[in-house]
């Protein structure tokens, strides 16, 4: 399977409003995907959509090659850990393992009870007294236990400080190298995407902006700054622009060396990268080709 995902001109309507519209994208398997973006981009309505949690209003969607229909079969394949990493605050952390294996035909029993001794938790604590960071490590327990080919996270590290969610993505990751599963991480701290993603998705106003392999992106973008011009050369895309009355800079796009002398190039970071796309909404940079934020 090359894609986990394919959506043709997706939509989701409540009522008279469209929380995504006309979206298009394929994001690949076996990757570590970051999606990105502003509020109001439709990431979580497309997450929700791959889970299986909303039906959508136009369009078409496959995810592992099926319909998320909620069907047992599809929802045995993917896993999914809410922003607000929900756990019943009355069960115990060993009551939550047992709903998970009752619930979950794969479920893996020796996975989950290893992963709590390794987190420190006592099984008999109630989720309700646990702290957010406990609560998200017991939610990620929850979604790889059902051993699945697609995990997907949307914005689960937001509300935690900087260690727990450094140990949270940590535990990510070991999972990933352990198991080798797909994984669609939506978030808005860039900081965690470099730690983590080899792969990125913007999306704005539901339109991939751009999308690929992040080492890619990073070799093939480049900040030139030199004398004010109002165009460079057709190879050259330009992603934003700003200048003064002497002065350009350019973030552009491109696969060819640059060779005029007049510009000092720089290299972008990640967070550099997306800042531009985001800079620049409703222009669709991604190009006649996806390469695969809310």
């Amino acid at each position: 399977m090359n894609s986990v995902l394919v959506a043709q001109d997706l939509g989701k309507r409540y009522g008279r409003r469209w929380a995504l519209r006309d979206c298009s994208l394929e994001i690949p398997a076996g990757h570590v995907v970051g999606l990105v973006g502003p509020n109001g981009a439709g990431k979580t309505t497309l997450l929700k959509l791959a889970a299986g949690q909303l039906v959508p209003s136009e369009g078409r969607l496959t995810v592992l090659g099926g319909q998320p229909d909620g069907s047992a079969s599809q929802l045995a394949k993917v896993g999914f850990v809410a922003q607000d990493t929900p756990a019943y605050s009355g069960l115990s952390v060993e009551e939550h393992l047992r709903l998970g294996a009752r619930l979950n035909p794969g479920w893996d029993a020796e996975l989950a009870r290893d992963r709590i001794a390794k987190l420190g938790l006592d099984p008999r604590q109630r989720a309700g007294k646990l702290s957010g960071g406990q609560r998200a490590q017991l939610a990620l327990t929850l979604g790889l236990a059902k051993r699945p080919e697609l995990l997907i996270l949307d914005e689960p590290v937001a509300s935690l400080d900087p260690l727990a969610r450094r140990e949270f993505l940590q535990g990510l990751m070991e999972a990933v190298v352990d198991h080798d599963f797909s994984v669609v991480l939506s978030s808005h701290l860039v900081s965690d995407l470099e730690r983590t993603c080899d792969y990125l998705i913007v999306l704005i106003g539901s339109r991939v902006q751009v999308a690929g392999e992040v080492d890619k992106l990073l070799s093939t973008h480049h900040r030139l700054t030199g004398p004010r011009r109002d165009h460079l050369p057709s190879d050259q895309h330009v992603v934003s622009a700003t200048h003064t009355d002497r002065q350009s800079t350019f973030v552009i796009r491109t696969d060819s060396p640059i060779h005029d002398p007049s510009w000092a190039v720089t290299q972008l970071t990640l967070e550099d990268l997306v800042l531009a796309y985001m800079a620049t909404p409703g222009r669709v940079h991604a190009g006649p080709t996806l390469e695969v934020q809310r």
